[in-house]
C-alpha cells in the first residue's frame, strides 16, 4: 500500500493553522491510516488503495479540517472554462484511446510540495493505473506551451524531443530503448507501430504517455499554472484520476479550469466534478454499527468526513459524494464513513454471548497442502481478483458465453463479472509480465462463482486450482507429467480421457478425474475427488493475450471432503 511521507511543518502550512504532533498522530488512525513511523520532524503514514484521494497531504488535510470543524460538508471548488481543447487522434482507439485534461491556475510550488506532487503522481500510477498500463498522468508547466493541444498517434522514427531529466533530443524509439523510464515501460507500447504523443499548436512535445514527459514542461518553483493530462485505456479510471489531482491542487489554492476533449464522434468537458447522490437508511446504520443514532447525528457525522448530507425523513438521509471519492459504491460504504465521523474508537466492542473454541478450518488445511505441493514442484503462487470481464473470460479464451454472475454497478469495464474459472486470470498475469524471463510457472488456488437458484444467495462458490507454464518448448507431455505429479501427491489416482476444449489445441487436451482408492483397490468417491482438464493452450488464445510463446495449463475443481 502507498506510504506518504511529510513534515509536520508542511502539514500545518497546508492546514492553515498549527496542531501538535501528538494531536496529528492521535487523529490519523481515525480516518483510516496506519502510522508506519514518526520522529520530531517527519511522519510516515500508509493508506488503503480504496482512498487514493489521501495520497497527497492536501487530501489528508481536507478530512482533518472536517474533524477539527474548520470546514465541514461537501468541499466546493472554483471551476470555470478555459476555452482550451485537447484534440484526440482517432488512430489512438486501439492504442490508448482516452484522455481527460484540465488547467489549474494560481498554484504555488516549493521544494516540499514539488516532491509531494511527484510522489502523489506515482502512487496514483500504481493504485489506479496498474503501473501506468490503465492510467498515466502528466503535469506540465502551462506557460511554456501554446494551446490548442493534440493527443496523437506518432511514428516513432519521425518525432524527437528532450525527455525529462535529459539534455539530448532523441526520437521515440531511442527513448524507449535507452531512457530509464523508457526501458521500464516499453512493454506497454511494444506491440504498436505508433506511439501516443501530446503536442501543442507549435508541435512542441509535452509528453509521450505512458512513458515520459518532456523536459520542456518540467515543473519548478516558479511554475504558477499547470496543464494536467491523464491518458489511459479505461475512461472511468482516467476521469477519476483527473478529479483526484485537480481537487488536490484546489485544496492548496489553485483555480480549476475545464478543457474540451474532442473525439471523432463527441466532445467531453473535463473534469466533471458533479457530485453523486446516494441514500442511507438510519436503521441500517444503527444495526451495523450497534450505536443509537438520530438523523441529525448522522448528518453531522457525514459532514465531518467531508460528505454532503441532509435528512429527508426521520429514517432517510440523502448523501452527496464528491467526484474524487471513488470508494463509495454502496450504502455500507456510507455507513463506514458514519463510523469514522462518530469516531471508531468510541464504538465499544462486545463479546458474543456464545463461547467458541477456535480450530483450523479443514478446507484451509487442504488448500495449504495444495499450495505446498505446487510450490514444491517449482511454481509461484498468484492471487488475482474474482472480478473479470466477458472479453477476458469468454472472448479471449474462445469460450461460448453462458450464464454468469454479473456486477450490477461495475467500477471499470474490465471488472463486470465474477469468474467461473481461473485460467484466464493467469493468462492476464502472463500478459502483464511478458518482460520477465522464461520459463514462467504460476498457479492459483481460488474461488469461482456459479449461478444457483437453490442457494440462499443465488450463487454457488467452488474452489479450484489452475496452473500455467510458458516457455519456448512447453508441450502436452510436460503438462501431463505436472498434472499426474500433483494428483499423486494429494493421494489420488488419476484417470484421463481425450476431450475437445475451445481454449486448447484440438487433440492436445484431456479431461481428468482424480479419486481416492481404498486398500482393496476400489474407488471411494465419498472421501473426495478432483475433476478438470489439462493441455496445450490454442495459439489464438495465446495471441489474444499478446503472448508469444507456447502455454500449457491445467485446471481442477475440488469435490467432497
Amino acid at each position: 500500500m502507498p506510504v506518504i511521507n511529510f513534515s509536520y511543518e508542511y502539514f500545518n502550512q497546508v492546514l492553515g493553522q498549527e496542531i501538535t504532533k501528538e494531536e496529528l498522530i492521535d487523529m490519523l488512525p481515525m480516518i483510516g491510516s496506519d502510522i508506519e513511523h514518526y520522529d520530531d520532524e517527519m511522519i510516515k503514514v500508509e493508506f488503503f488503495p480504496n482512498r487514493p484521494d489521501y495520497y497527497s497531504v492536501e487530501g489528508i488535510v481536507r478530512t482533518v479540517k472536517g474533524f477539527l470543524r474548520i470546514e465541514e460538508g461537501l468541499p466546493e471548488y472554483s471551476i470555470s472554462k478555459s476555452g482550451y481543447k485537447m484534440i484526440v487522434d482517432p488512430e489512438l482507439i486501439n492504442i490508448r484511446p482516452y484522455t481527460s485534461c484540465c488547467i489549474v491556475e494560481g498554484i504555488s510550488i516549493d521544494e516540499n510540495s514539488l516532491k509531494g506532487l511527484m510522489d502523489f503522481q506515482e502512487d496514483l500510477h500504481w493504485v489506479l493505473g496498474r503501473d501506468r498500463k490503465k492510467v498515466a498522468i502528466g503535469i506540465h508547466n502551462l506557460d511554456v506551451v501554446k494551446p490548442p493541444f493534440t493527443y496523437k498517434a506518432a511514428k516513432p522514427e519521425e518525432y524527437s524531443f528532450v525527455a525529462l531529466e535529459t539534455t539530448e533530443k532523441k526520437n521515440l524509439n531511442d527513448i524507449v530503448e535507452h531512457h530509464k523510464k523508457g526501458k521500464k515501460y516499453a512493454h506497454l507500447l511494444d506491440k504498436f507501430d505508433k506511439y501516443p504523443l501530446i503536442v501543442d499548436s507549435d508541435n512542441n512535445i509535452l509528453s509521450m504517455p505512458p512513458i515520459i514527459n518532456g523536459e520542456l514542461t518540467k515543473l519548478n518553483e516558479d511554475t504558477k499554472n499547470v496543464l494536467i493530462d491523464v491518458t489511459g485505456t479505461d475512461e472511468r479510471a482516467v476521469n477519476f484520476a483527473l478529479n483526484i489531482i485537480a481537487c488536490s491542487f484546489a485544496e492548496s489554492g489553485g483555480n480549476i479550469k475545464t478543457m474540451d476533449i474532442v473525439y471523432k464522434d463527441r466532445t467531453v468537458e473535463t473534469p466533471n466534478l458533479t457530485p453523486k447522490k446516494m441514500y442511507v437508511d438510519l436503521g441500517n446504520a444503527q444495526k451495523i454499527l450497534g450505536v443509537e443514532l438520530t438523523a441529525p447525528d448522522v448528518v453531522d457525522m457525514l459532514k465531518r468526513v467531508r460528505l454532503g448530507a441532509e435528512s429527508e425523513a426521520d429514517d432517510k438521509i440523502a448523501v452527496t459524494i464528491p467526484a474524487y471519492r471513488i470508494d463509495i459504491l454502496h450504502e455500507v460504504d456510507i455507513i463506514e464513513n458514519i463510523a469514522i465521523g462518530y469516531c471508531i474508537r468510541k464504538i465499544q466492542p462486545e463479546l458474543p454471548e456464545i463461547a467458541t473454541i477456535a480450530y483450523p478450518d479443514t478446507g484451509k488445511i487442504f488448500e495449504n497442502r495444495v499450495r505446498d505441493i505446487m510450490i514444491g514442484m517449482g511454481f509461484y503462487e498468484v492471487m488475482s481478483l474474482m472480478l473479470t470481464s466477458e472479453d477476458q473470460h469468454y472472448t479471449n479464451m474462445r469460450l461460448p458465453e453462458d450464464e454468469h454472475v454479473i456486477v450490477a454497478q461495475p467500477i471499470s469495464q474490465d471488472r463486470t463479472m465474477i469468474r467461473k474459472n481461473l485460467i484466464n486470470g493467469l493468462m492476464e498475469f502472463l500478459e502483464d509480465n511478458t518482460h520477465e524471463e522464461l520459463p514462467q510457472r504460476i498457479f492459483e488456488v481460488g474461488d469461482v462463482a456459479y449461478l444457483d437458484t437453490n442457494s440462499e444467495t443465488g450463487t454457488r462458490i467452488i474452489k479450484k486450482l489452475a496452473c500455467l507454464v510458458t516457455h519456448s518448448n512447453a508441450n502436452f507431455t510436460e503438462i501431463k507429467s505436472i498434472t499426474d505429479s500433483f494428483i499423486s501427491n494429494i493421494g489420488l489416482k488419476m484417470k484421463i480421457e481425450s476431450i475437445d476444449h475451445p481454449s486448447f489445441i484440438k487433440g492436445r487436451c484431456a479431461a481428468i478425474i482424480g479419486e481416492y482408492e481404498d486398500v482393496d483397490g476400489n474407488i471411494n468417491v465419498k472421501k473426495g475427488s478432483v475433476e478438470g482438464f489439462f493441455g496445450e493452450i490454442d495459439p489464438e488464445v495465446i495471441t489474444n493475450f499478446d503472448l508469444e510463446y507456447p502455454v500449457i495449463a491445467f485446471e481442477v475443481e475440488f469435490k467432497g471432503k
